[in-house]
């Protein structure tokens, strides 16, 4: 076993889009695990957007990650040693362990991972973090009753994915909107989505609304949101009395400091989003997935099956090389990847 392990650490905080240089590559001695602590080796690392968040050293719902700290992210991997009787060396694990090629962490934050439900990759994606916040999200907040209208943005990624499969087996009408003519074709011959728009082909909300109105001729009841900007100020004048909102994200503004490019001359002021919001009766619930752990054996048991099934699709986008996360990062954050970002460590 080598004594050796690299990790890429934050250089530098950045200042709107992260750059290559806000990211350090680095050589460090392999770490010892204490007791109830394993050690593992690193396979799969996951890229997710609330990683740019932990860049800005801003009041968040945690920490931001200090500069010249391991960037933080799920990862899954083989146990090489164990100090926890819960835990065995071979043991496929998905923990905290970072962007780092090896880690040390406590076991109490670790999960085993079953190869034989489905590949281990799906634990970072469908089966993690991301496919658990769209099925909560959609279920706990969206509500969803047969015959209604969804629409969700960012509709080829884990989370987006997800709920609109969950939906459209629940009897809903299912809208996507997405980035690209490739990944609007990806949402419904691959996904399943009734319909998509590609939101790159719109100037400005006012077209694109109108294009989601064709799309959505009874309204919208269900508004999943995870991107915020453009797409937001579009659906919401859309939105059908006692229509629903679940937030888990905003995307188009990470990069801005949470507020977006031209805060200031965005259209969609406070006293407009309040007044929709009270005419038409709407539900709107901001969800943080840490704070619903408790449900993830339910969600696991519900969805793993039908992933390993091959009844919900997936779509994974590989990076190879965890010296090229930093670049792979960045084009997550502008779209360029399709489908569940993830990097091969090892």
């Amino acid at each position: 076993m080598t004594d050796q392990m690299q990790r890429i650490v934050l250089a530098s905080r950045p200042d709107g889009t992260p750059t290559a240089d806000n990211f350090r590559l680095e050589t460090a001695a392999l770490p010892t695990p204490a007791e109830g602590e394993i050690l593992v080796r690193v396979e799969f690392m996951s890229l997710d957007p609330y990683m740019r968040g932990r860049m800005d050293d801003a009041k968040s719902y945690a920490k931001p990650v200090p500069v010249g700290g391991l960037m933080e992210g799920g990862s899954v991997g083989e146990v090489l040693v164990s100090n926890s009787k819960d835990f065995a060396p071979g043991d496929k694990v998905f923990g905290p362990f970072g962007w780092a090629t090896h880690a040390a962490a406590p076991a109490s934050l670790c999960r085993k991972v079953d190869p034989d439900l489905a590949p281990i990759t799906t634990s970072l994606g469908a089966l993690g973090m991301p496919g658990f916040t769209g099925w909560l999200g959609l279920t706990e907040f969206g509500r969803p009753k047969k015959g209604e209208t969804l629409v969700v943005a960012a509709a080829t990624g884990p989370v987006g994915s997800m709920v609109g499969q969950i939906a459209k087996s629940l009897g809903l009408r299912t809208v996507g909107i997405a980035g690209g003519a490739d990944k609007c074709a990806l949402a419904t011959d691959h996904f399943g989505f009734d319909a998509c728009l590609d939101h790159s082909a719109y100037d400005d909300a006012k077209s694109l609304r109108a294009a989601i109105k064709d799309a959505c001729p009874d309204g919208v009841d269900i508004y999943f949101e995870n991107v915020g900007g453009k797409v937001l100020d579009a659906v919401l004048p859309l939105m059908n009395p006692h229509g629903r909102i679940p937030i888990c994200g905003m995307i188009a503004w990470y990069n801005a400091g949470g507020l977006g490019a031209n805060a200031q001359s965005e259209a969609l002021t406070a006293p407009r989003l309040w007044r929709t919001i009270l005419v038409n009766f709407l539900s709107v619930n901001g969800f943080i997935i840490s704070n619903h752990w408790n449900r993830f054996p339910e969600f696991l048991a519900e969805v793993g099956p039908k992933v390993g099934s091959g009844e919900i699709s997936i779509q994974e986008d590989i990076t190879e090389g965890l010296e090229n996360a930093p670049q792979a990062f960045i084009d997550l954050l502008t779209g360029g990847n399709v489908g569940k970002a993830i990097v091969k460590v090892g």
